[in-house]
């Protein structure tokens, strides 16, 4: 009783068809399965992102001297 045959497995995809219609299903399933593929080149690309900045050496630190060159000195007016 807790567990489904074979037949209600059946009833339930037949179910699923009818709602859904072949098209929409076939297009759901490409769908998946290229957002999976883009999920793996994601993860295998993430991993050679690291190894080459491990390859690279330390990344360079900011110093205040580079940070003041940046900064713009603005006087506030008051509105008459």
């Amino acid at each position: 009783m807790g567990s489904f045959s074979i037949w209600h497995w059946l009833i339930v995809l037949l179910v699923v068809v009818l709602i859904f219609g072949t098209k929409k299903l076939k297009n759901i399933g490409s769908d998946l399965g290229s957002a999976v593929k883009g999920f793996k080149d994601g993860v295998k690309g993430a991993g050679d992102v690291a190894e080459e900045q491990a390859a690279s050496g330390p990344a360079a630190q900011v110093t205040a001297a580079k940070r003041e060159a940046e900064t713009v000195d603005v006087e506030a007016k008051t509105k008459s």
